[in-house]
């Protein structure tokens, strides 16, 4: 059977059913979303002289859940736009509409009766052939299936997202006994490919993967806090971003998780093992106590952290009084800090003889000895539990590349030194003559599956740009960006400075890549992997070199970013830019003259130039004011105005997109431009668009002049700025930027609909931006950015 997925429904309009339904809209998929029918009205309800018939009435919980999606924060949506692919009912009355729907995903309260109860009632509505999943964190999935229609038995699994679903890349699918396996085949494929998800087969086991192993990690933590007589501060201090972890770190994470709902995560597991094992999983007292006092951590306001005015405050697990958070001090972690790769200060810190070295052997030891007697249990191999733990929990390194980074061989000498006992697992492949978890074949990452190493398997549209380079070299390297061979005709161009900032080694090759492209490939894709696609041009540069008084120097550089980006845009071979999360200032100019953007649903992109007290100048205002004009139709009136105002606004606010599709109801991208929602397939997706337009016989734009709004223009631009400033929105030096701004994008003092040439503009722009480096209230604003990382009003 061919399987397709063109409509779905979500049961349950919960945080996380609603967090489900929204997602699906952002991909495309219409979703009826159904929640159960009231049984009393509300008092506006009554007021308004509704009754418990009414279907406003009863499609209230469904309905109410539309309308906090809208406003919940971090967004759901990609865009408020995708609302209109969420439609919503009830239980009671809404339930046939099932049979027109091809996937069905349960989302209700964590009990297997109420489960059971609506399964049947699916059972009798749904068409052969639709897949049924549960959201299921931890109930059996074979249990649930019990009882149903063998269709409905083979049709149905378990789809564990993570929450918040459009920005957690897990998803765990957990396929029952009878589960048949094309829709296991389907569903993987499917939540990569469609769903852009991170997916591992787990198995029925209690609480899967992710939450098995990541609740152990907790609890392992806080019994060794208690134990060490460690602060709840000082844990987080090294269990953070040091060791590869978030921010939120242990107890800032379980207070944003929420202490009830961890509690209930880690009695499921209680409640289905024994021994050793089961201890572990027991809630410590103080963590009950603090729940029986309504202290569940950020949706109460209080939990392990309390903010009282300006200062955070710890809890002290013993009495349950707060005081000053403290961090943990010793050696190491300095030592740590300047240690390079996160293996070698994992390493480090761990087998450190101080208390940072204690508490987190402490918790390494037993955990990843866990990890691996689940090996074969949770999953049928380590990759699975490596990647549930890096996509749920954000870890950077899963359980077993920790252990090759401390060392197998090491640790496991020191674990059987305190009596420790080591899975057979582990035991077994030391005596192999394997000292690692991890290896290579053919410059392939490989695993031990616990006979010998294979190859780990990879989705073809999984680009690693890393491990590509280290098998197949680059055309051409400098310290700023890397020229690579993607094959097939496609030459791609990676930027890899310190931030992907661009200096003069990325315009350099830029130039070199442009002229080889031509030469020798079909396209050029611009794209990276690091950690934002690229926040800007080299600040640092820019304020040595102006507080030099080095005028001259810098000229020749914006002119060389200038003409980099017009050869981007008049390259005789397409170009596609594959921008992802922080898209800002120059790495958005790098995108616009690009002949195609492909971005990723999580790109925030914008030009914020005005921020650091100047305005953009590698193009940026002449290629957003053009991707506005682009696609108008011939013949038709057009109002510049309009246009101008919507391009001052957009650079003046310094306006972020929160989505790439709302980078493209910003103009940032255009209605041909792409967006691919697994940001692991991005760069696969650019290639496939390069060969696209070449195949299709690319031809580069046309010179053409522009058209602008000239004197008048920008004198009706400046009213907007000037009432701006005498509101006090705005100081005297935004307005100076704002002015200056306003010239670039109304082309100057000529008459309106003057039209112009694009060097023209460029030298507008190049002059304004000068002018303005030389302003020691924009050498404020960029030295504050450097050192403090965010915007100086002054």
């Amino acid at each position: 059977m061919i399987y397709n997925i063109n409509k779905a429904a979500v049961l349950g309009s919960g945080v996380m059913g609603s967090g489900i339904a929204a997602h699906l809209a952002n991909i495309g998929i219409p979703t009826l979303l159904l929640d159960i029918a009231p049984k009393e009205l509300t008092k506006e309800e009554e007021a308004n002289g509704l009754t418990l018939e009414h279907p406003a009435v009863r499609n209230r919980f469904a309905q109410g859940a539309l309308q906090k999606l809208v406003k919940q924060k971090p967004a759901p949506l990609t865009s408020k736009e995708n609302l209109s692919l969420l439609s919503v009912g009830n239980f009671e009355d809404d339930l046939e509409k099932l049979k027109d729907v091809d996937w069905i995903i349960e989302v209700v309260v964590e009990n297997l009766a109420i489960k059971q109860g609506l399964y049947e009632k699916i059972d009798a509505v749904r068409t052969p052939g639709t897949i049924i999943s549960s959201n299921t964190s931890g109930i059996s999935i074979n249990a649930m299936a019990e009882g149903r229609s063998e269709d409905f038995q083979k049709h149905f699994l378990g789809t564990h997202f993570f929450n918040p679903p459009r920005y957690l890349k897990l998803l765990e699918v957990i396929p029952a006994n009878t589960t048949a396996p094309e829709v296991i085949n389907f569903m993987k494929t499917f939540g990569e490919d469609i769903l852009g998800k991170g997916v591992v087969l787990a198995k029925d086991t209690p609480n899967f993967i992710a939450n098995r192993i990541g609740t152990y990690g907790l609890l392992v933590t806080l019994q060794e806090m208690v134990k060490g007589g460690y602060s709840v501060g000082e844990v987080d201090s090294v269990t953070g971003p040091l060791i590869g972890r978030p921010k939120s770190a242990t107890f800032r994470t379980l207070d944003v998780v929420g202490l009830d709902t961890f509690i209930h995560v880690a009695k499921n597991v209680y409640d289905q093992t024994t021994g050793e094992e089961q201890l572990v999983f027991t809630v410590p007292e103080f963590l009950q106590k603090m729940v029986a006092n309504g202290w569940l951590g950020a949706k109460s306001g209080q939990g392990f952290f309390v903010k009282k005015g300006k200062e955070i405050l710890e809890i002290d697990p013993n009495t349950l009084a707060y005081s000053p958070v403290r961090k943990l001090q010793t050696p190491s972690i300095e030592l740590a800090k300047q240690t390079r790769g996160l293996a070698n200060k994992v390493k480090a810190l761990t087998y450190a003889k101080d208390r940072t070295g204690e508490l987190l052997w402490s918790i390494f030891a037993p955990t990843l000895i866990y990890s691996a007697q689940l090996h074969g249990e949770i999953a049928d191999d380590i990759v699975a539990i490596d990647n549930a733990m890096k996509w749920g929990f954000g870890w950077q390194q899963g359980p077993f590349e920790i252990w090759d980074a401390i060392g197998v061989k090491e640790s496991v000498a020191k674990m059987e030194a305190e009596d420790r006992v080591i899975p057979a697992f582990v035991k077994d492949m030391l005596a192999n003559g394997f000292d690692t978890f991890y290896s290579e074949i053919d410059g392939d990452l490989a695993y031990y599956n616990g006979t010998e190493y294979v190859k780990v398997p990879v989705n073809e549209k999984e680009i690693n740009l890393k491990r590509y380079k280290k098998k197949h070299g680059v055309i051409k390297s400098n310290t700023g960006a890397s020229l690579i061979d993607l094959g097939d005709g496609i030459a791609l161009l990676e930027f890899h400075s310190q931030s992907n900032a661009i200096g003069l080694d990325i315009i350099q090759m830029i130039n070199f890549a442009i002229d080889e492209v031509e030469a020798n490939f079909k396209g050029l894709v611009i794209g990276n992997q690091g950690k934002n696609f690229c926040v800007g041009a080299n600040l640092g540069m820019i304020l040595v070199e102006a507080q030099d008084d080095n005028i001259f120097e810098l000229d020749f550089v914006i002119k060389a970013f200038q003409d980099a980006m017009q050869k981007i845009k008049y390259s005789r071979k397409p170009v596609v830019a594959a921008p992802f999360a922080m898209t800002l200032g120059g790495g958005a100019e790098v995108c616009l003259p690009a002949a195609h953007i492909q971005a990723t649903m999580e790109t925030y992109m914008g030009l914020v130039e005005v921020g650091v007290g100047l305005i953009p100048g590698g193009g940026g205002n002449k290629a957003l004011y053009q991707k506005f004009i682009k696609g108008l139709p011939n013949g038709v009136e057009v109002d510049y105005q309009n246009i101008a105002n919507k391009v001052f606004e957009t650079i003046a606010m310094a306006k972020v997109s929160t989505s790439g599709e709302e980078a493209r109801v910003n103009n940032f991208l255009d209605f041909a431009d792409g967006i691919s929602v697994n940001p692991d397939h991005q760069i696969y997706d650019a290639k496939q668009a390069a060969l696209a337009l070449y195949e299709a016989g690319y031809l580069p734009p046309v010179q053409a002049k522009i058209p602008v709004v000239g004197a008048s223009g920008y004198g009706t631009l400046l009213i907007g700025a000037q009432a701006m400033f005498e509101s006090g929105f705005i100081s005297e030096h935004d307005l100076k930027i704002a002015k200056k701004l306003a010239y670039v994008i109304a082309g100057g003092k000529v008459p309106y609909g003057t039209l112009v040439d694009e060097q023209y503009l460029l030298n507008l722009e190049r002059e304004a931006f000068l002018s303005l480096v030389a302003e020691p209230l924009s050498q404020q604003r960029m030295q504050h950015m450097l050192l403090k990382g965010k915007p100086l009003r002054n």
